[in-house]
């Protein structure tokens, strides 16, 4: 049986704000995404640059600590 046309176009609104709604919270995703990554350039560095650096520093201490054989 056909639907109504009210039924049918009231489930395609639907469907498209849906849709609209998933496509704006996407968006917004890679907006912050990439706003969090310039602030983070802005501050120093990347986290990866960060956790690189780190274990550069600890390697570099865990060196100095150790005592030269006798």
């Amino acid at each position: 049986m056909a639907q109504p046309y009210e039924e049918r176009n009231s489930a395609a609104k639907t469907r498209r704000q849906q849709e609209d709604q998933r496509r704006m919270e996407f968006r917004r995703a890679i907006e912050d995404r990439f706003e969090l990554r310039e602030l983070q350039a802005e501050i120093g560095g990347f986290p990866e640059e960060l956790e690189f650096n780190h274990w550069q520093a600890a390697s570099a201490a865990s060196r100095r600590s150790v005592q030269p054989a006798r």
